[in-house]
């Protein structure tokens, strides 16, 4: 099977390659942007009064809570024109807790859109992820692999930030935080001999996002992209700091994200991402990286049916590889839409996607089993989207060194969501 997805991948790059340069698009000015009406869904706030409702909040879905029932929102300039109080409440009705967050935030620059904002939250969170800051602010309505996900932490931290639009092509936050760790899994950290279950952490995290060729204009409800210019680069760095309130460990963490969409007169385009990470020090499982995978781990093809990420690996199982440096490489190719109708315009898109990481001292770690990524991991697929209603279909297809025995083991089928607001 590894020579047709060599070819694949050939033929990807040669069309990548051979097509036309992006024509010039014409931007959208402040001007003209303060006159558009915003849509609920494209900023995921509703109004309702002094109040704006975060539809991300409302309901959930994954393997640890079952349904995850909520409300949560910011005040709006109607109550307070410099301050904002926010927070949520949710449960889970699988697990049966209750989870919250509250908090309050300052604005001390109108003209560089700066708040300062100090919170306390009560959650829990995937093993292995590290969010960029300034990616937070942007909206997605759909989080897909939330549903697969399987393996999570509680936690209960104070934290206190600073954001601000710097200039209106970077958007810069820094963050301080101390945090309570407590594994759900049945894992253990050992570090100078001694094993941790639970753990606190003291952490000050700066991050920067630079989009060059993007607009932005920010209002209380967060931060839109109107026009979606490339590159965009994200770089993050995060400190551990050890003894401060009780904290347990020393480390360093860094992220670079680089962001690259190609846009063809033929209308096809290419977006080509490109992420590293890197851990230093003594840095447990929980918060060290994985590559966002999305396969449920089910025998048979059927039983893994579900839904398919943006930018997450269909074929790789949850909790299978962990690594505490990580390089992931993913480029899509969308050809131009399909006219069939009027209204009916299914979208052909080609991928291709590459992870490579590893991880020291593998023998700290207990309790829950995974492997490195010393090898290259690769799969390739295809979609058809937005056959129905925003709905369509995902197929991806694991090969190289970490192939599985059987065909239907490397496979992934699920199912897309795409809705433009």
């Amino acid at each position: 099977m590894q020579k047709p997805f060599f070819l694949f991948l050939l033929l990807l790059g040669f069309s990548t390659y051979a097509q036309e340069p992006a024509v010039q698009t014409k931007k959208d000015t402040i001007s003209t942007i303060e006159e558009k009406k915003e849509h609920p869904l494209s900023t995921g706030y509703y109004p309702i009064g002094f109040f704006d409702v975060d539809l991300k909040t409302i309901i959930k879905l994954n393997q640890y809570e079952g349904f995850r029932l909520g409300i949560g929102g910011l005040t709006n300039d109607k109550l307070f024109e410099k301050y904002k109080l926010g927070g949520y409440i949710a449960y889970g009705f699988k697990d049966r807790a209750l989870k919250y967050s509250l908090g309050a935030s300052a604005r001390v620059n109108k003209e560089k859109k700066a708040w300062i904002s100090l919170y306390y939250a009560d959650d829990i969170k995937e093993i292995g992820t590290y969010d960029y800051l300034t990616d937070a602010r942007v909206y997605s309505i759909f989080e897909p692999r939330l549903i697969n996900i399987i393996q999570f932490y509680k936690y209960k931290k104070w934290y206190a930030n600073i954001a601000s639009e710097l200039t209106p092509k970077i958007l810069a936050e820094f963050r301080i935080e101390h945090s309570k760790v407590e594994n759900v899994e049945n894992y253990y950290f050992i570090n100078d001999g001694i094993p941790y279950r639970n753990y606190k952490l003291a952490e000050a995290t700066l991050s920067f996002r630079i989009s060059p060729k993007t607009n932005f204009f920010t209002n209380e409800d967060g931060t839109k992209e109107y026009f979606d210019g490339f590159p965009k680069i994200s770089a993050q760095i995060t400190q551990g700091f050890k003894g401060i309130a009780g904290s347990d460990f020393n480390y360093t963490k860094f992220a670079l994200k680089f962001d690259y969409y190609i846009k063809r007169t033929d209308l096809s385009s290419t977006n080509i991402l490109l992420d590293g990470s890197l851990a230093l020090g003594d840095v447990p499982l929980t918060h060290l990286f994985h590559a966002y995978p999305n396969q449920p781990n089910k025998e048979k093809l059927t039983q893994r049916f579900s839904v398919a990420g943006v930018q997450s690996f269909e074929t790789m199982h949850f909790g299978e590889f962990f690594s505490d440096r990580l390089m992931m490489l993913q480029i899509k190719h969308s050809l131009r839409r399909f006219k069939l109708t009027e209204k009916w315009k299914p979208e052909l898109v080609f991928i291709t996607r590459h992870a490579w990481g590893d991880m020291s001292n593998t023998n700290r770690h207990f309790g829950i089993p995974f492997n490195t990524l010393e090898h290259l991991y690769n799969e390739s697929g295809l979609e058809l989207n937005k056959i129905l209603f925003g709905f369509g279909l995902s197929a991806a297809y694991r090969y190289g060194y970490y192939n599985l025995p059987s065909f239907e083991e490397n496979l992934s089928f699920k199912f897309t969501f795409n809705l433009k607001i």
